[in-house]
């Protein structure tokens, strides 16, 4: 047990200590002096990570880091979302007084570190953090819940529209996504205005804001556990070829209780973790929270009912390192931003998040979890997240519960969110947010075990907030497994963790051994045992044929260009595949146009080599990339580690997807690990990276090794229960 000296600003009751692993405990008499710890601990060991993200979020990264025009078009990104303006003194006026008093402690915990000992990377480029505010919690907590969740969603919605531009038909397009509505017409979509881009490639590939995708969570009731108690296991799916990690490891431990947690720094609550009668995990969920509507603009004007209506017009000084500023305007109506000039006369998009004036909420309920005591209050408490996630309860009494969380627009009744609304029409504006009880949530089902992995869940809601889920072979594979295991254990959760066979080549195979030619090629795809694991030729080959075969589906009717560019520079493959696999699998479909899918798929086997390129462990590697450099230092520093080879594909348990974007590469895997046994103190563990953002830390990378390997750390309390100001070295 290591000590951590501690300010003389400090609260005097509170201590904080680091365990073995180096992941701080803070022992503490109260919340909000527990929060002042969190606090602390945050600025201690990730101030770096800190204040990137709010420059990012602020639209200051020009201003303070790098004045680039790459930089420039980041900070015309986020100050178009306006997330650090965006009713954000409502907000925090909005905190009850707990909350408030929590959010103060946390910051001034904060600021006790950050404004007294600068990090050398803002020293080398002469910026001085500030202090740290409630409004920058806020914006971090708008922040995470957009960048690359709701945002794939947006982009996905922008390529509907630019199919039926490029004169895809609608056979074609309702084969791969939700029918288009009677009311939204062609010509309507044709004529639109769209700049080349919405989301900027600098900031989805360049910045260091972290990707989030996919993730598991799952949990087991006391009648279905080896234990007899109720069993929690989570693996958030992220960008983890990054340090420091997005997630930050902690315990907290009050008098009659202990937090074992993962929050994020610049947050005052864990987001998910675990109390003594409660654990609660989180994955993302596909929640349509993005709409767009069409607007009919002319004279700087949009068209409304009968007559026309004056944008709002909010103009933004970008400020610029060692250049000129950069003056930008945007363009505000009912549905918020304009994505286009009204002064010229068009058609243009509106675009608005749901979330985009949220905060309060969110905090107020990140500090009621620490409370909570059964699966019925944590629904309570975290089915007030304003952002859109699964999360999953398990308790002391057996009990599990699963609860979406999100503010669900209610809209026009023909309205399903995926294609753009007529804006005149006042009838298509948003209704308000549905209540968390009307959002797809469940109690103890009768199978005794409840899994999300980013599939459709709208069959547990009365409301259908998911138009266009992630495929849904993890939770299929997941949900077969504890099936299979009859009293579920841990094994068995650590085994799942680390599961590469692909429910998704299993079906694809079925279709195409008869066809696999005598080669080198066929006979490894005809023996591969359908796992992702690194000494895989296999998996190596089909991955080749999976992609010969998107490109010639598809290719034929957009161009192979436009399937390539899809493919290697965004995110549309990635996330809604199986969009796209029910076309592939379909027995005919009008993306094959005259020949059947036998025929297409020998011509996409006709494009395979005949020999197989290596191994999956040769063709998966990664490095982690400190984040605030971003690869530019020379190896030998340290700041970056690898390479490492990636277990498991895109359709796996243990989900490993690497792909280039540009010059950037990026990766999506299990970013931590944690299981709770409620009849068990404390966690097991693993974490991507290590607690630290400091490169000259021990603790900088030291988990990486056993998060590779699948090991577990046990997290638990140091002290004796009841009594804080005793501590005990560990067990």
């Amino acid at each position: 047990m290591i000590p951590v000296e501690l300010p003389k600003s400090a609260p005097a009751d509170l201590r904080v200590v680091r365990d073995t692993d180096g992941v701080p405990h803070i022992i503490a008499p109260d919340v909000p002096t527990a929060a002042w710890g969190i606090g602390f601990c945050h600025a201690l060991d990730r101030p770096m990570q800190m204040v990137l993200m709010r420059l990012l979020g602020q639209g200051r990264a020009a201003e303070c880091l790098d004045g680039s025009d790459e930089m420039v078009e980041v900070d015309r990104f986020f100050r178009r979302m306006n997330w650090s303006g965006h009713g954000m003194a409502d907000e925090v006026a909005a905190l009850t007084p707990e909350t408030r008093a929590i959010c103060d402690a946390y910051c001034a915990g904060v600021n006790s570190r950050l404004t007294r000992k600068r990090p050398f990377e803002y020293a080398l480029v002469g910026h001085r953090p500030e202090p740290w505010t409630i409004e920058h919690s806020i914006l971090l907590s708008r922040m995470t819940g957009y960048l690359t969740l709701a945002q794939s969603q947006a982009e996905l919605e922008r390529l509907l529209i630019e199919m039926v531009q490029a004169g895809i038909d609608d056979a074609r397009i309702a084969a791969l996504f939700p029918d288009r509505p009677a009311w939204c017409r062609r010509e309507w979509l044709a004529a639109l205005t769209l700049p080349e881009r919405v989301v900027p490639e600098a900031l989805k590939w360049l910045s260091p804001a972290p990707r989030m995708m996919a993730s598991n969570n799952w949990v087991v009731s006391a009648a279905r556990s080896a234990t007899g108690h109720a069993l929690l296991a989570n693996d958030p799916h992220l960008e983890i070829n990054r340090l420091p990690n997005v997630w930050v490891e902690q315990v907290v431990e009050l008098p009659d209780d202990t937090i074992c947690g993962f929050n994020m720094a610049g947050l005052p609550g864990p987001v998910v973790g675990r109390n003594r009668a409660l654990s609660w995990g989180a994955t993302y969920t596909f929640m349509d929270a993005v709409d767009h509507w069409i607007e009919d603009c002319r004279d700087g004007q949009y068209r409304r009912g009968d007559g026309w209506v004056p944008f709002e017009t909010r103009t933004e000084v970008i400020q610029r390192r060692k250049g000129a500023p950069v003056t930008v305007e945007f363009y505000e109506s009912v549905h918020g931003v304009l994505d286009g000039d009204p002064h010229v006369a068009g058609m243009y998009l509106s675009s608005a998040w749901t979330t985009s004036r949220s905060g309060a909420r969110s905090l107020e309920a990140l500090t009621r979890v620490w409370t909570a005591r059964t699966v019925d209050e944590g629904m309570a408490a975290m089915g007030d997240i304003e952002t859109a996630w699964n999360w999953v309860f398990a308790d002391a009494d057996g009990r599990i519960g699963y609860q979406m969380s999100g503010l669900m627009p209610l809209r026009h009744p023909e309205a399903d969110g995926a294609w753009p609304m007529p804006g005149w029409d006042p009838a298509f504006d948003w209704r308000g947010t549905a209540p968390r009880e009307a959002l797809p949530r469940v109690v103890d089902p009768p199978e005794g075990f409840i899994v999300t992995a980013n599939q459709d869940l709208n069959p547990l809601g009365e409301l259908d907030p998911i138009n266009l889920p992630m495929g849904d072979y993890r939770a299929r594979r997941i949900a077969a497994q504890l099936a299979a295991a009859g009293k579920a254990s841990f094994d068995d959760f650590a085994a799942l963790h680390m599961d590469v066979w692909s429910l998704q080549a299993d079906e694809f195979m079925a279709i195409l051994r008869p066809l696999l030619p005598e080669t080198a090629f066929g006979r490894a795809l005809a023996e591969w045992d359908l796992c992702y694991d690194p000494a895989s030729a296999g998996a190596v080959a089909f991955e080749a044929f999976y992609r010969a075969l998107i490109e010639e589906v598809f290719g034929g009717a957009v161009g192979r260009p436009v399937v390539q560019h899809l493919l290697d520079t965004t995110g549309v493959f990635i996330d809604f595949y199986q969009n796209f696999d029910r076309v592939l699998l379909a027995e005919t479909s009008p993306w094959f146009g005259d020949r059947d899918r036998s025929a297409v798929w020998r011509a996409a086997l006709a494009r395979c080599p005949e020999q197989v390129s290596g191994t999956w462990g040769e063709a998966n590697r990664f490095d982690f990339t400190q984040i605030f450099f971003g690869g530019k230092l020379p190896r030998f520093l340290g700041f970056d580690r690898g390479p490492y080879s990636l277990r498991g594909g895109r359709a796996t348990p243990h989900q490993g997807q690497i792909y280039r974007a540009g010059d950037r590469l990026t990766s999506f895997a299990p970013s931590m690990r944690f299981m709770a046994d409620m009849g068990q103190a404390g966690v097991q563990s693993a974490l991507a990276g290590g607690p630290s953002d400091r490169r000259f830390s021990k603790w900088y990378a030291s988990g990486i090794d056993g998060w590779l390997a699948g090991r577990y750390c046990a997290r638990a309390r140091l002290t004796p229960l009841g009594d804080a100001a005793d501590v005990t070295p560990p067990g």
